[in-house]
């Protein structure tokens, strides 16, 4: 069985396979569905799954300066006009999370420069 980032990568490039369409919405609640089931069926968790699970939010907290937004999926979401830019931008984040780029500002923030479907 592969973990949390694999099936991320094949989302990535076949969204509406797993997901039916590129949103950041639909793709929060099929990893919610995912944990739950490999947990319902007591599969191990990988490191990369508890790095996802356990890190990412807070990481992205951090990041966007976002404490009171209950996913993930909603904080991108504050950034992002639609559900298929968030789609994106998940994605983007994805990738600085497992670079290890925790390069934030003294407050804690990193600026958000980019302008994937942002308002």
């Amino acid at each position: 069985m592969s973990g949390v980032f694999k099936i991320l990568e094949k989302i990535r490039t076949k969204p509406g396979m797993y997901i039916g369409r590129p949103s950041v919405s639909d793709l929060f609640m099929f990893l919610v569905g995912y944990e739950c089931a490999r947990s319902e069926l007591e599969i191990e968790t990988t490191q990369e799954d508890d790095d996802f699970y356990g890190e990412f939010q807070p990481w992205l907290q951090q990041k966007l300066g976002i404490t009171t937004v209950s996913s993930w999926a909603k904080m991108i979401m504050v950034y992002c006009q639609d559900e298929k830019a968030g789609f994106e931008y998940f994605y983007n984040l994805l990738d600085e999370f497992k670079q290890g780029d925790k390069s934030l500002d003294k407050n804690g923030v990193k600026e958000i420069s980019e302008t994937v479907g942002t308002r």
